[in-house]
């Protein structure tokens, strides 16, 4: 496992909703080697609003946990 990875993982929990959210994005889309540009905008129009959605409380989020005793 890489410093940086374990540096990330290890500050994850420090990260607002946004930040996270961010994170996420710019880990999917380092994964490609050619991103649309419509499509990032869409997605991060989605995960703003989304994010935006847990922080005002609109939605509550989900643990791990929880999704597992329902698989």
């Amino acid at each position: 496992m890489s410093e940086a990875f374990k540096n990330l993982m290890d500050s994850i929990d420090q990260m607002s909703t946004k930040e996270k959210a961010l994170a996420a994005h710019c880990l999917l889309s380092a994964m490609d080697g050619h991103a649309d540009d419509d499509v990032e905008q869409e997605w991060i129009s989605l995960a703003e609003k989304r994010s935006n959605e847990l922080e005002s409380g609109k939605v509550s989020p989900t643990t791990w946990d929880q999704i597992k005793q329902k698989l």
